[in-house]
Formats: structure tokens, C-alpha cells, sequence
């Protein structure tokens, strides 16, 4: 038996079956972009710990950077003993934020963590309760994050009532045949007959989502979504869980487009691995839960923090942000490029921004093929290449390389991507 089929063994009964597996792999050590596997095998990551790793597996810099922390300490709770890297993270993050004004944050542990912290920020600073999201969406798994989550399977399937005054609106995929007028005449119609808007404390919105299958809000809903927010005195979260951080080719996602959100939710690739989250918002809205209404106990951890300064270092120096946008067009090149083949599985609605790309595999009328592509899932990392999936429909491919990826390690991994697409 090989290790890591000893290992799966070993996990089936010590833990959950609800904590999923995209693969059977488990991982000896890793570095930037590949992995090596407990029987020695090599892999090509094209997943990244779902959009963690921006900056690659294990970046020396980062590991040096946390090593040289751990020496000092390794925790107190702020809330107890106050430590200088969560106050230069909290700067650093208010100073690169897209908000004109001044901006404040507050550091967590998860994204869910960062969802949820930023509704309660909204509700005490609004005096309002309700929350509007998107079909789709993906915010988490706790309570208030699982129901803003747009998905029932396997989100919320079996897992009791979820929190009231949660809405959903569809998100604008033309190419599926929603179109951003379609979006406001259902918020038309939720405000006529479900809430009214002065009950409204905020709408959440990923502008990709992630989970949800990489689509790309357009920046005239964009436009609308804050005139709407302006004219009823509604908060606009900006979720960026998935797209901070280079992603998508800038900074945050919200520099694509002319507006600023309110509050922006930040976890992921913000340090290079190590868990930690946060909101970053005007300072006004901010600071507007109480003494103690935010917080916990391990977070802003210091090991973390100390870790996203050399991410945010990293990202400057490597010039990661210009680096994303090449990436996302060598991508988007062998992507059209495949498309374009007759011995290849059907793909369509090539998308994304930066190297944040997806694509739909289809059958042959167009319709999705989620089988077929979980089998291209299968095929490629028995062939050494780590993709993962996502969308409603289960038939998007997304590709989540780290930024910090060579050139020539791309291209392999392309390579197997475009072989696993081959027609069987």
C-alpha cells in the first residue's frame, strides 16, 4: 500500500467525511508552485490552497520572515498585550486600501470570520439588520457567512435553518442569460414585496466570485450597485477573500472598477499561508462597534502578521501585480488556443481577470458537463497537475497558480491541462 493511500486510511477514521477531498494526495513538502506527494511524487499546483499561496509555497522571505517572529513571540491576544506587527499590518493595509478617506481594520483569523465581522461592523454602524448577497456567492461556513453563501449543495445541505434576513439576487452572467437589468428588477421586486431598503444594512458582493464559478461583475452593475447602496443608505461590502492580494492583477479586485466600497473582507493570500483574515474599511463605519465588539483570541495572530508584511513586501519587490496580468494572458492565449481544437473536449466562457481565470467545459449542445469535468479533475492530477473546480453547475475549471510560478513550470502545467482536455 503506498503512503499516501495509508495515510487516506488513516484519515477516514480519525476524521469527518464532511471535510471533502479534491484528491488523495498528501504532501511530503512543497516549493512556489509544486508539490511532492508522501510516495515522492511530483505535482504541479495549479489550486495554490485555493488562491493562499499568491506568493508560492514556503517563499523564503515569508519563512524567514515568521522564524524571526517565533524567536520573539508567538502570541499574548491583542486584546491583552498589544504587539507592533498587527498595528504595521493594520497601517500598511489602510494605506494600500481604495478608499479616498481615512481607513481603519480590524484582523481575524478566516474569511468566514471576515464576512460575518464586516455584517456586524455594518449593522452597528447603520442601526439596521438585513443583508443582501448573490446567488452563487461563496462567504463561508459559519452561520451568518453559510447564509449569505449563495449555494445550498454542499454548503447549507442538511445543516439546519439559516439566519433570517438574508436576500439573494442573481449575479450578471450574460453568457447564462442573466443580464445586470435582470439583477435590479429582482431587487426591485425584493424591495417591493420582502424588505424594505431602510431595513437594509449592507450588500455583500465578490467582484469574482470564486466559488460561484469566476465570473466577473461588470463595472456598469458595479456603478448601479453604489447608487443604489448611496440612495437608500446601504453599506457595500466588497468580498475579497479570493481576489485581494494580485490576484486579479491589481492590488484588490475594487481597483477594476470606478467605485469604493464601504468595507472590503480580506483573508487568503494576505499571508503567504498562515491563517489570517481581516476588514478594512472607512474609518467613520469602523469604528462603530463597540469596545469589545470585535476581536478574538487568536486574532491577528503575530507569526501571521509577520507573515503578511513580507506578502506585501514580496508583491512589491517581485512586481506580482504586473506579473498576474502576463500570466492571466499566457493563460488566456492556450485557453483560446485549445478552444479552438476538434479533438478536444468542448470548453466556453473563457473569463476572468488577472490570473484569476476560469472556463466552462460543455457537451456537445453547450450545455455543462460537470462529469466530464471531474474526470478532467481525476486526469490531471494523475498526471501531475493539481486544478480544482467550482460553479453552480460544477463545470467550471479554475486556474490558481501562484503568482511567484516560472515560466517553463506553467507551461508544463498547461501542457497536462491541454492533454487531460483531449477527447478519451
Amino acid at each position: 500500500m503506498s503512503k499516501n493511500a495509508e495515510l487516506l486510511n488513516r484519515r477516514n477514521s480519525a476524521v469527518v467525511r464532511g471535510v471533502g477531498h479534491v484528491t488523495p494526495i498528501s504532501v511530503s513538502h512543497a516549493r512556489n508552485a509544486e508539490l511532492w506527494d508522501l510516495d515522492g511524487k511530483r505535482y504541479i499546483d495549479f489550486a495554490a490552497g485555493i488562491a493562499v499561496l499568491n506568493t508560492g509555497h514556503c517563499h523564503p522571505k515569508i519563512v524567514a520572515a515568521v522564524k524571526k517572529q517565533m524567536d520573539q513571540y508567538t502570541h499574548t491576544c491583542f486584546q491583552v498585550v498589544m504587539y507592533e506587527p498587527y498595528i504595521a499590518l493594520s497601517e500598511r493595509l489602510n494605506a494600500i486600501a481604495p478608499f479616498k478617506g481615512a481607513a481603519k481594520s480590524v484582523l481575524l483569523s478566516t474569511g468566514a470570520e471576515a464576512t460575518e465581522n464586516a455584517v456586524k461592523i455594518a449593522r452597528a454602524s447603520t442601526s439596521r439588520t438585513g443583508v443582501i448577497a448573490f446567488t452563487g456567492a461563496f462567504h463561508g461556513r459559519t452561520i451568518m457567512a453559510s447564509a449569505m453563501t449563495g449555494k445550498v449543495v454542499p454548503y447549507k445541505k442538511n445543516l439546519g435553518p439559516a439566519m433570517p434576513e438574508v436576500w439573494h439576487l442573481p449575479f450578471p452572467m450574460e453568457y447564462h442569460g442573466i443580464t445586470p437589468e435582470m439583477s435590479f428588477r429582482q431587487l426591485d421586486y425584493l424591495f417591493a414585496a420582502d424588505v424594505d431598503p431602510s431595513r437594509v444594512a449592507a450588500i455583500i458582493i465578490e467582484p469574482v466570485q470564486g466559488e460561484g464559478g469566476f465570473h466577473v461583475a461588470p463595472p456598469d452593475f458595479m456603478r448601479t450597485l453604489r447608487k443604489v447602496c448611496d440612495a437608500h443608505g446601504i453599506l457595500l461590502i466588497a468580498d475579497e477573500v479570493q481576489t485581494g492580494f494580485g490576484r486579479t492583477g491589481k492590488m484588490f479586485a475594487m481597483e477594476h472598477y470606478d467605485v469604493e466600497p464601504d468595507l472590503i473582507c480580506v483573508a487568503k493570500s494576505l499571508a503567504g499561508g498562515f491563517p489570517l483574515s481581516g476588514v478594512i474599511g472607512k474609518a467613520e463605519i469602523m469604528d462603530a462597534p463597540s469596545p469589545g465588539g470585535l476581536g478574538g483570541t487568536y486574532a491577528g495572530n503575530p507569526l501571521a502578521c509577520a507573515a503578511a508584511l513580507a506578502v506585501l513586501d514580496v508583491i512589491k519587490e517581485e512586481r506580482l501585480l504586473d506579473r498576474a496580468n502576463r500570466i492571466g494572458a499566457r493563460l488566456t492565449s492556450r485557453l483560446n488556443g485549445i478552444k479552438s481544437r476538434n479533438d478536444v473536449m468542448p470548453i466556453a466562457n473563457i473569463r476572468g481577470l488577472g490570473a484569476m481565470i476560469g472556463f466552462d467545459i460543455t457537451d456537445g449542445d453547450g450545455r455543462p458537463d460537470a462529469a466530464a469535468t471531474k474526470r478532467t479533475i481525476e486526469n490531471a492530477y494523475s498526471s501531475g497537475l493539481i486544478l480544482l473546480s467550482c460553479g453552480t453547475t460544477a463545470n467550471t475549471i479554475r486556474l490558481l497558480s501562484p503568482l511567484t510560478i516560472e515560466d517553463d513550470v506553467l507551461e508544463q502545467g498547461l501542457d497536462i491541462l491541454e492533454s487531460c482536455l483531449g477527447l478519451e
